[in-house]
């Protein structure tokens, strides 16, 4: 009888919403566990199994030295190593460091700064290491991330979208509500994944799934110039989840020196 596949799961600087989303799959966790072997998992098991992996999970951006040496490690025990998450694919919402003073942070908000040990930036996880697929989301679609267990076993590309929210807005018969409304929306330079959630409720995309795969940044930010946002906003808009993902970055740049 062949070996089922051995997954394991890891965290970095994250706030575990990612993983607990795979937890909430809950019926359809079930029918994955049947098929490989959750042998590392430390979010929902005390038995922890050592490497090598078939596929390796990874939530979290990389923010102290300490991270920066362990993804070494854990790339190297991974055969498929995944990133879930906008921590993992985009430096999460601690990127906003990366505009900053650390060591001033540092200095005001710990009693004892000399034992603080951090780096300058949070980066995502493909910037230290060769990564085989992003999950985007903050958090992740549960439904995605199961596609995606699967599709692995089966050898097969993800069926994930690559597309904008605008398309899930128009799927489900939501009025665009930058048209209609006159509300700054991040929704056509967003990758889809959340069923377009805040257009539902009257409210503009946030960009909690990052850049979508053609993302055209400067005619958005031009458009939300003409809803009478002002640059500062604009570049506040793209500084987010995904501030570090290199589109949104670009972009946000670009309004601050405007």
């Amino acid at each position: 009888m062949r070996d089922k596949p051995r997954v394991a799961v890891f965290k970095f600087a994250s706030c575990d919403g990612c993983q607990l989303s795979l937890l909430a799959a809950e019926d359809e966790l079930l029918g994955v566990a049947e098929a490989v072997d959750i042998v590392y998992f430390p979010e929902a098991s005390r038995t922890m199994l050592k490497g090598p992996y078939d596929i390796g999970l990874v939530e979290g951006s990389i923010t102290t030295h300490h991270d920066a040496g362990r993804i070494q490690q854990v790339r190297r025990q991974c055969r498929t190593l995944i990133t879930i998450g906008a921590c993992a694919t985009a430096g999460g919402i601690q990127a906003l460091r990366n505009w900053k003073d650390v060591d001033e942070f540092v200095r005001v908000v710990y009693a004892t700064p000399q034992y603080i040990s951090t780096l300058k930036m949070s980066t995502p996880i493909a910037e230290h290491v060769p990564v085989d697929f992003e999950l985007r989301g903050c958090p992740i679609n549960k439904h995605q991330l199961i596609e995606l267990i699967v599709a692995m076993l089966a050898g097969r590309k993800p069926n994930i979208p690559a597309y904008s929210a605008c398309i899930e807005c128009k799927r489900r018969g939501t009025v665009c509500v930058v048209v209609a409304r006159g509300v700054a929306c991040l929704g056509p330079v967003t990758q889809a994944g959340c069923g377009a959630l805040c257009p539902s409720f009257d409210r503009g995309c946030y960009g909690c799934y990052g850049p979508m795969e053609s993302p055209n940044t400067g005619s958005l930010t031009n458009q939300l110039r003409i809803l009478g946002q002002s640059d500062q906003q604009i570049s506040q808009s793209f500084r987010s989840y995904n501030a570090w993902a290199w589109q949104f970055r670009k972009a946000s740049e670009e309004c601050e020196r405007a």
